[in-house]
């Protein structure tokens, strides 16, 4: 009684401001919106979707 951790309850990780944490390539612009603020809706932070020129 009372030897090991137990099952985990949850995973964290440290994000810092500027992170990329998501990149979507070979799809419409418009998809890829739409895929990137549905995962928004799943995170516990705020989220912007940024548009990069190459």
């Amino acid at each position: 009684m009372g030897k090991g951790k137990g099952s985990p309850e949850y995973f964290a990780c440290r994000v810092k401001p500027g992170r990329i944490l998501f990149e979507v390539d070979g799809v419409s612009e418009e998809i890829a919106k739409q895929a990137l603020y549905k995962a928004s809706a799943k995170l516990p932070i705020k989220t912007k979707t940024i548009k990069r020129f190459v």
